[in-house]
């Protein structure tokens, strides 16, 4: 085991490790491989970008979880870690190589080219053996199609189970000390989006406003957000995931900003539309109906609804204004610990959507939308993150929600 800096207290972090080998055992399984980059930060402290080559956390029924990545890391994973033995592979193997190895002592699984599968393999069967049921994130970005199916061919004696968003589930909820980092990642954010806002002016470039935004983000006491600011100006409002460019603010435009700052890989995401001159009228108004559809779902946002409910309070408020053909996919989601290329948690988001039955409860986080765009009466769009506490809901981004015209 290593001695290093903890994130958390390791009764917090043996908490979430109960939680997780609660589920495990409901399911009878031997142990679990989590491959999510954000779930092995929750289960471990690991914050590093060295999971653009695979990486694996094994988690046994009991006793010492293993975190297989390349060897490379086992600094890093000094520092960092405390939880795990580490194991390392050679860029000759692959990260299957050394889960075979320690769970399983097959000669003929060495002498194969995908040695990273032998890795991993033979580390479950050094625990396990024989047959064995295991669970696997099955829809995890971090899981390479080549590493699955070196796992499948070197394990067959495997019943496979796939325990994708267990642990996600288990990190709706934030712990105290987890709500203390979103609240900072909301200063960060703050302070980012100011910094954005005031850049933009006519004649400004996108990539100005972009390095006025990351210069702030960064002095604010923030680290490397998981996805970059969004920058778009009027030509390329509909883009969804897309940053700064080539462009130029000019008299007349919007100007969409959507950003968050970063603590300990916490995020807290906020949005606002910037009006480079006068704002028009039409933009004006719908501002207001925006405010009012984001307040009411704020108000919604409480123990024991279901996230559906949550979105009817925005919706109802929408249809009163005389938009009931307007949809949205959701109103918000989820958002807490995160890392590149996403601040959603993952290669999903969990959506306040009109159909959802997640039920809300004190310690969820959300990145709270109101998005009137394309309406034909005019647009606006702000977001918030809204951290639902002990007391109720808290709106932790504080940029002010009215109207900014620059």
């Amino acid at each position: 085991m290593t001695a290093g800096r903890l994130d958390f207290t390791e009764k917090e972090y043996q908490t979430r490790l109960h939680k997780l080998r609660e589920r495990m055992a409901a399911h009878d399984l031997d142990l679990c491989l989590v491959s999510t980059p954000e779930n092995v930060y929750y289960l471990t402290g690991l914050d590093h970008w060295g999971y653009f080559a695979p990486h694996m956390l094994i988690v046994p029924a009991e006793g010492d979880m293993n975190l297989v990545t390349r060897r490379m890391e086992q600094v890093t994973v000094a520092n960092q870690v405390r939880n795990v033995a580490f194991h390392g592979h050679e860029d000759s193997e692959t990260a299957a190589d050394v889960v075979v190895t320690l769970l399983h002592d097959s000669h003929h699984a060495r002498a194969r080219i995908d040695r990273a599968a032998d890795t991993v393999a033979d580390a479950i069967e050094e625990q396990t053996g024989g047959r064995r049921r295991i669970g696997l994130e099955k829809w995890s970005a971090g899981l390479p199609f080549g590493l699955a199916e070196g796992l499948h061919e070197r394990l067959e004696k495997t019943e496979w189970v796939d325990m994708s968003g267990w642990i996600d589930e288990l990190r709706l909820v934030k712990s105290p000390l987890e709500q203390t980092f979103m609240r900072q990642a909301a200063v960060i954010s703050d302070a980012a989006m100011l910094a954005a806002i005031d850049a933009v002016r006519d004649g400004a470039r996108e990539r100005d406003v972009a390095a006025e935004c990351n210069r702030s983000l960064i002095q604010a006491g923030g680290t490397f957000p998981g996805f970059g600011p969004f920058i778009r100006s009027t030509a390329r409002l509909g883009e969804e995931h897309t940053s700064w460019g080539d462009g130029e603010c000019v008299d007349g435009d919007a100007v969409f900003l959507e950003l968050s700052g970063c603590f300990r890989r916490y995020h807290a995401p906020l949005g606002r539309l910037v009006f480079v001159g006068t704002a028009p009228k039409q933009n004006v108004a719908m501002a207001q109906v925006c405010r009012d559809a984001f307040e009411a779902a704020v108000a919604a946002f409480r123990p024991g609804v279901l996230a559906r409910d949550v979105y009817q309070a925005w919706q109802d408020v929408v249809d009163a204004a005389g938009l009931p053909e307007y949809r949205r996919h959701h109103c918000g989601y989820f958002v807490g610990i995160g890392v590149p290329p996403s601040w959603m948690g993952g290669n999903r988001a969990t959506g306040m959507r009109h159909d959802s039955e997640l039920e809300i409860k004190t310690g969820m986080s959300v990145h709270m939308m109101s998005w009137l765009m394309n309406t034909g009466r005019g647009d606006y769009f702000l977001s918030n993150t809204v951290l639902l506490g002990p007391n109720g809901p808290e709106i932790l981004t504080k940029t002010p929600t009215t109207v900014i015209e620059r």
